[in-house]
């Protein structure tokens, strides 16, 4: 009887099927495509093209399908880190030192992004049409913020019906990140009041988050295609003829990212004993998809997936830590691009900014950035600043132009930001898992994992 012949099994590089290559390549198979789409004729009726509308489409999906799952993963994800933080020393210290950060690297970004503003001029380099200024929808102000945390319902949904000039009426749904927070912690809260009878809700909620998880994993693995197609719809909308007139804001306003990116960050994480490049390395993923969805809130599950799995943070607060991020902390949009704007339109009206202005600016950026949750995000911040100011709120229309562009920017700086503080914290009170941390990166943060080992258990898979 002869031997059975060993059949080989042909299987792609490693660097295919990692995750960070991929996303990698679409984004550069979507600046080709973009590129494509725009020299491209548009339609007979003046609309886009089949393929700028085909790569909007698939962009727009995609973004949609992260941020449905944002509501039960928020709600689930924070009353189980509620509960979990039982398990977890000094809970209360844990959550004090995260806003501590929040507040300290905030008041970092906006500095530089003064500094910035006061070196290059923007105001006074450009010349914008003073009619292209209109005042923006969704402005911003204290009393707003403050009555804005207060839930109008169980799941903080709120309904938008539109009606068209021939009488059609369409209904969107809209929720506020914020209010669902405030929820989410009153009820876990309120479930460890209640002590033993609300045991079975906790592992009702334990079971729903894990089921979120598994779906958003499989959301997630389709994220190079919903780069290819973000960046191809960037690319074909926008290209470089945007920036034209406020080319010396847009350069700006990327001077103090990467200054925060580079330079800020790096130093914190070396300061506090950390690998720089284990952290660029472990953070890369949401960091990528934020710079191309422009979305923080759709890219919490990743953001939070790579501080667990990737940086070591302990699940029980890394669950709380990075949704609270993701609506208070955001260096980009909060910090540098509010205080670099705020000088744009006061040289661009003639106003002079005094010393009690810009202190104005620091503490509107370091206490306001959670105006911005569930909302426009820079739009809403940028008004707050400027009404504080006394400054035209028309001056927000004259940067509209370079919105897209800029935002691209600001949400890949807010995402790292919102995975560096938990970071850091968990590394000051001794509960980062450092091994986890220092092990090497296989590109993919979804690889399979046992759901009922801790996060410290859990070791990154070989590459398959």
């Amino acid at each position: 009887m002869s031997a059975p012949t060993l059949t080989r099994t042909r299987r792609l590089p490693g660097w295919a099927t990692s995750f960070g290559p991929q996303i990698v390549a679409g984004l550069i198979a979507g600046v080709l495509i973009g590129l494509l789409a725009r020299s491209m004729p548009k339609a007979d009726d003046g609309s886009a093209n089949w393929l700028t509308g085909t790569v909007t489409t698939i962009g727009s999906s995609y973004v949609a399908l992260l941020t449905v799952a944002v509501i039960p993963l928020v709600f689930t994800a924070i009353v189980s880190s509620i509960a979990n933080l039982r398990q977890v020393a000094n809970a209360a210290r844990l959550a004090v030192q995260t806003l501590l950060w929040f507040a300290i690297t905030a008041f970092i970004a906006v500095l530089i992004g003064i500094a910035v503003g006061l070196i290059t001029q923007p105001g006074s380099n450009t010349s914008v049409n003073p009619d292209d200024a209109g005042v923006p929808k969704g402005s911003g102000s204290w009393w707003a913020f403050v009555t804005g945390l207060v839930p109008q319902n169980f799941l903080a949904l709120g309904a938008k019906t539109t009606v068209t000039d021939a009488g059609a009426a369409t209904t969107s749904l809209s929720f506020n990140v914020l209010q669902l927070l405030v929820i989410a912690i009153a009820v876990g809260i309120a479930a460890l009041k209640v002590g033993k009878k609300a045991e079975p809700f906790l592992e009702l909620n334990a079971s729903l988050l894990a089921i979120v998880q598994k779906v958003l994993w499989w959301i997630i693995r389709l994220a190079p295609i919903g780069t290819a197609a973000l960046i191809a719809k960037a690319v074909a909308t926008y290209g470089w003829d945007a920036i034209g007139q406020l080319g010396v804001f847009t350069l700006a306003v990327y001077i103090g990212l990467a200054i925060v990116f580079f330079v800020v960050y790096p130093i914190l994480v070396r300061v506090h004993g950390l690998s720089v490049k284990q952290f660029f390395s472990g953070v890369w993923p949401a960091t990528q998809l934020g710079f191309v969805s422009r979305s923080s809130i759709g890219t919490l599950p990743l953001t939070e997936r790579v501080t667990e799995r990737n940086l070591g943070v302990p699940r029980e607060y890394a669950s709380f830590a990075v949704p609270l991020g993701a609506t208070t902390k955001m260096d980009g949009c909060a910090a540098i691009y509010p205080a670099i704007a705020a000088i744009f339109v006061a040289q661009f009206y003639g106003v002079d900014l005094s010393l009690t202005d810009y202190l104005l600016i620091v503490v509107v950026s370091v206490i306001g950035s959670a105006a911005t949750a569930g909302t426009t995000g820079a739009t809403v911040m940028l008004t707050l600043t400027l009404s504080t100011l006394g400054l035209p709120l028309a001056g927000v229309g004259l940067l509209l132009a370079v919105e897209p562009i800029v935002d691209m920017g600001r949400t890949a700086l807010n995402v790292t930001g919102q995975a560096l503080v938990p970071t850091i914290v968990a590394k000051r009170e001794g509960i980062l898992d450092e091994e986890l941390y220092n092990a090497p990166r296989n590109g993919d943060p979804f690889a399979e994992e046992d759901p009922d080992l801790p996060p410290s258990a859990e070791k990154v898979p070989a590459t398959v």
